[in-house]
């Protein structure tokens, strides 16, 4: 990856890092007796990662001729969503995860009822961000929560949490493709189109950016697995092998680690393909590269 691109990718992620603070002063400066919460809702937020979601809408608005500072709020949103998600995922009844980002998943530091209210705020404070956010018309917010909603709901996230909470026995291959495509993709895929949206990209841009976006999904999802059997457990900030031990159907029980490799590097060819509907693209090549070469 180039010097300028690593430059771009930290200024976008440390710019959407310090509105989430904002936004979490204001509510801790709110709170009364809910105070807890709202420090769970903070320490989720602010265990770092790649802001990859929020990233993808800031320049999807930007090369679609919009104003990517108006478009803040709905990448913080995002982010808001995506780490309400994980919480709900590292819960006991679900992946039983005590360990998230290299630090204590939040109902290891929280405890279990209070992780679960964080993610449900975070996941309704998401709403209240995007429709209180200047810069952007009353239509173009209906647009962007309407989108973000649907990915989040039972054809979305949520939904593929479901398949892969509740699938009794080995999925094949298409059915395990589905449930990626719900449970990672549509909101890496949403991202791309709320960038669109907020910046009054037509039909044609939109589709182009959920194609890339579908095929990024699938290929995010399949290093996933991959860095799941040979990741190391210090970078990935979690232990690792978790699948296996949950007897989880991934890309890698079904193909092995090498074909896995393959698929995902063809996956993200076909992301690549996608950008050609655009201009000034150069620094989301590298970052869909960087994502299939990323160890955590």
């Amino acid at each position: 990856m180039t010097a300028e691109f690593t430059k771009r990718l930290d200024e976008l992620s440390g710019t959407v890092s310090r509105k989430l603070e904002d936004y979490m002063t204001k509510v801790l400066a709110e709170t009364k007796g809910q105070r807890k919460v709202a420090e769970a809702m903070g320490y989720s937020l602010s265990a770092g990662g790649k802001r990859i979601r929020p990233v993808l809408a800031a320049e999807f608005c930007r090369i679609c001729g919009g104003d990517a500072e108006a478009a803040l709020p709905a990448a913080c949103a995002l982010e808001m969503i995506h780490t309400f998600s994980l919480i709900h995922d590292d819960l006991p009844c679900m992946d039983d995860d005590d360990m998230r980002r290299g630090k204590p998943s939040c109902h290891a530091a929280f405890g279990e009822a209070m992780a679960l209210l964080a993610g449900d705020a975070l996941l309704n404070y998401a709403y209240e961000v995007i429709s209180g956010g200047d810069g952007l018309s009353a239509e173009t917010k209906l647009a962007l929560i309407s989108e973000l909603s649907k990915a989040t709901g039972v054809n979305g996230m949520i939904g593929g949490q479901v398949i892969d909470t509740t699938f009794e026995g080995k999925m094949t291959e298409a059915e395990l493709l589905n449930m990626y495509s719900m449970k990672t993709g549509a909101l890496l895929k949403t991202a791309c189109k709320m960038g669109c949206i907020a910046a009054g990209a037509g039909d044609e841009k939109i589709a182009a950016a959920e194609l890339y976006a579908e095929k990024l999904g699938l290929a995010f999802q399949i290093i996933d697995d991959i860095l799941d059997v040979t990741g190391d457990e210090k970078l990935l900030g979690k232990p690792i092998g978790s699948d296996s031990e949950n007897d989880k159907t991934t890309y890698v029980t079904l193909n092995g680690t090498e074909k896995s490799r393959n698929a995902a590097e063809i996956l993200t060819d076909e992301a690549l393909n996608a950008l050609e509907a655009f201009e000034d693209t150069q620094f989301l090549k590298e970052l869909t590269l960087f994502l299939l070469k990323r160890d955590h």
